[in-house]
């Protein structure tokens, strides 16, 4: 049987410790379980973050097996090799998708009930080899996808047209990577059209302005990793909300990584769209208006994933 109140974290590293740290200071969970093929890890960052727990809510936190997965309501996989410097996401695949062809098989037959929630890069590819390894239901694994990327995009609207950046509403859909793509013909400011707004803050290049904006978006993990070899707090913070849609069961609409089955005509294959996402996982994809150059954006978005997918996965 589930139990809502307890996760899974594979994978200790930077993006694995900091993604428990923020799940800590949420108080949704009771009990957090970090597994890593290095034990002592697992052991260091668990004892290190449960020190924390005086300054926030009850709950256990400790480094454990496979076997302690079985009743997680969601498991989380950050484990995996890091993006280095002058390395883009899809560079990482062979070395990830073997990675988890151990992982995976070792979920699998634990019968577990829960959600996965996929975040190792690149995170499109290796949802969908969950997918495949897991003989999950595709609506029960979930990749982290653009939920970031789209983050990156509000924030830097907001400081560009100097307003509060939960006011702006766009998505990066596609490939969390090179190819994603930015819908700004959908995206508003508090239900006025992205342009109109711009106008009215006394913005009027539009077209430069976009292209500045959504570069600095899909550069943002190198420009990070240049500078400090990692990203990991964005990242954390993003885990975090996608759980508390989970387990608050809230039906929000997130950029989630999932398994597209015809939408925009396409077709087996994981990448980002807005998605209601819930207690039960995905429960549907909403497919947002996109103008013609988006759509073909999109399609290259998914030709390039899956060219990937099936060379890893043959």
């Amino acid at each position: 049987m589930v139990n809502m109140r307890k996760i899974a974290m594979i994978g200790c590293g930077f993006v694995g410790s900091a993604s428990v740290f923020s799940l800590m200071q949420s108080g949704l969970f009771s009990e957090i379980v970090m597994i890593d093929a290095n034990g002592a890890r697992a052991e260091g960052e668990a004892m290190d973050i449960s020190h924390g727990l005086p300054f926030a809510k009850p709950m256990n936190i400790y480094a454990g097996t496979y076997d302690d997965i079985v009743d997680c309501s969601i498991i989380i996989i950050t484990a995996g090799a890091n993006q280095k410097p002058g390395e883009t996401r899809l560079d990482l695949v062979e070395k990830n998708v073997g990675i988890f062809k151990t992982i995976i098989p070792e979920i699998a037959k634990r019968n577990c009930e829960g959600l996965l929630l996929i975040v190792s890069n690149p995170v499109d590819i290796l949802t969908y080899t969950a997918i495949k390894l897991s003989g999950f239901a595709p609506n029960r694994v979930i990749g982290s996808g653009t939920v970031l990327d789209t983050a990156r995009l509000k924030y830097l609207l907001g400081e560009h047209l100097n307003v509060d950046n939960r006011s702006v509403h766009a998505f990066i859909i596609g490939e969390h990577g090179d190819s994603e793509v930015a819908a700004f013909s959908s995206a508003t400011v508090s239900g006025v059209p992205l342009n109109t707004f711009c106008e009215l803050k006394g913005h009027f290049h539009h077209e430069e302005a976009t292209r500045k904006i959504y570069e600095n978006v899909r550069d943002s993990a190198y420009q990070i990793i240049e500078r400090k070899n990692a990203t990991y707090y964005g990242i954390a913070m993003s885990v975090r909300r996608i759980c508390e849609c989970i387990i608050r069961n809230e039906r929000s609409i997130l950029p989630v990584s999932s398994l597209v089955q015809g939408e925009y005509g396409i077709e087996d294959i994981c990448l980002s769209l807005p998605a209601i996402v819930g207690a039960d996982g995905v429960e549907q994809i909403v497919p947002i208006s996109l103008n013609e150059e988006e759509l073909g954006k999109i399609h290259k978005s998914a030709e390039e994933l899956r060219a990937v997918a099936d060379k890893v996965l043959s």
